[in-house]
């Protein structure tokens, strides 16, 4: 069914972090391919003027690849007003109900700390701005099971479920969106893409960072609440889903929700937990945190097609590299007729995507060597795509949102179904273990994973 799309997006936040670094740049680069005809109402604390307003949108568009249309930055900024107020107050909400004039169906996008998530959208309602409106809300969407229930039920007491739009950035990604085409797409895949095939999946993202002056944010969150519960779990989704009935996306989110409610509950000794050294002696964490900046775990999905295919999911801060990517590997063939057809190191053939820096899918098969000797080595076929002209991932979903496109976002059963696959290990796990700066992480994690091969660990070609 077509959506009429938002007259207005209504930015709460619009001076933090979050709009300088990436709303304001996906904007910007709305406005340049025609997509943002719409006024644009920013909302913060801050008594800014205007004009402020506008340096603060000049300098986020500068520093984020430069100003190279000057038109489409005026014509943004003429879009732009500002309305400065407390988030409780209710003359805030008169007053962005003022600047929205004739504007009747205003998307409300949530550029805000969570905690405030719950007070804006009741006085968003209380204030008579729900109605035809849609509500975006920033990632995390609670902290764990009791609080994602929490604010489900809040929002869906101002809106209906079809005008929340939970965002996750990584599902605006060109590669993330890859994953399904490329497995409902392409015939050859559903035949060996289950339990008869498949020996396990892993999965990493890989970050050669630390956690760059947010150690606030992150004692509040740690590596499996900010990463893994919702960013490798999508990614999960995407595998392991089954063909949806449609490509509207009520049908593809009913798959995904289907995912993890097959979810095995997490116990401790599934998950490996890990923090760099140095993390306690970063600004604003405390000197005896256990929080963890790497995160491993095995997963079970209990379904007719997945039962007992282990899931190995990773992510940490300080690795070696800085990439993400997914490995299926399949079965060693049932008879060994040649010598070398065994998996070489424990690898057998596989399929992997690439996530980041680069968007690949590799199909790894033996191939003979030339010779009378029956003798062969691993190769890749490698699809390679390039992103030339990829919009950004705020820039997609923004415009998803306004449209009424829900396909890139979260639907409330999913969310509380992830939720409760890691709620038990949220608290109670082990400690976490002190690992090196550009190391993999915690030995532990390596052990989990030995049987089947081991992580595997790519060297990005720089």
């Amino acid at each position: 069914m077509k959506q009429t799309p938002s007259d207005a997006l209504v930015v709460f936040g619009a001076t933090g972090d979050l709009a300088h670094k990436m709303i304001f740049p996906a904007l910007y680069a709305m406005v340049k391919r025609g997509e943002l005809k719409v006024p644009v109402i920013g909302v913060a604390f801050p008594n800014w003027s205007l004009e402020r307003v506008h340096r603060r949108v000049t300098d986020s568009i500068k520093r984020a690849g430069g100003i190279n249309d000057k038109r489409a930055l005026r014509d943004l900024l003429s879009r732009l007003s500002y309305v400065s107020g407390d988030y409780k107050d209710p003359a805030t909400f008169a007053s962005l109900k003022k600047a929205l004039g004739k504007s009747r169906r205003p998307a409300h996008y949530l550029a805000i700390p969570p905690s405030l998530f719950g007070t804006v959208i009741e006085r968003l309602g209380a204030a008579g701005l729900a109605e035809n409106a849609r509500v975006i809300v920033e990632k995390p969407f609670g902290r764990d099971l009791a609080s994602a229930r929490e604010l489900n039920k809040v929002a869906r007491a101002v809106f209906p479920e079809d005008s929340i739009f939970r965002i996750d950035h990584f599902l605006g990604k060109e590669a993330i969106m890859n994953i399904l085409y490329f497995r409902f797409a392409n015939s050859f895949l559903e035949p060996i893409w289950n339990r008869n095939y498949v020996a396990s999946v892993q999965i990493t993202l890989a970050e050669n960072f630390g956690v760059k002056g947010r150690g606030a944010f992150y004692e509040t969150a740690g590596c499996l609440r900010d990463v893994i519960e919702n960013h490798l779990f999508q990614i999960v989704a995407l595998l392991a889903m089954e063909p949806p009935a449609g490509r509207d996306f009520g049908a593809v989110h009913t798959e995904k929700a289907k995912v993890f409610q097959a979810m095995r509950p997490l116990k401790r000794d599934d998950v490996v937990r890990g923090q760099y050294d140095g993390y306690r002696r970063e600004p604003d964490v405390a000197k005896h945190s256990d929080v963890e900046t790497y995160c491993a775990l095995r997963l079970f999905i209990d379904s007719w097609r997945w039962q007992g295919v282990p899931w190995f999911l990773r992510s940490g801060k300080f690795l070696p590299e800085n990439f993400t990517e997914v490995l299926v590997e399949l079965k060693a063939p049932p008879q060994k007729l040649f010598a070398d057809s065994s998996p070489v190191n424990g690898r057998a053939n596989y399929v992997r995507f690439q996530l980041s820096p680069g968007c690949d899918v590799a199909l790894a098969a033996r191939v003979k060597r030339a010779g009378k000797d029956f003798i062969g080595s691993q190769r890749e076929l490698l699809l390679c795509e390039e992103l030339i002209g990829e919009e950004t991932p705020y820039q997609r979903l923004l415009g998803d949102a306004m449209a009424g496109d829900g396909a890139l976002f979260t639907r409330e059963d999913a969310v509380e179904a992830a939720w409760a696959v890691v709620d038990t290990v949220l608290k109670k796990h082990h400690r976490a273990i002190p690992y090196k700066r550009k190391t993999w992480g915690p030995k532990q994690a390596d052990a989990m994973i030995a049987a089947f091969g081991g992580w595997h660990n790519p060297s990005i070609k720089k």
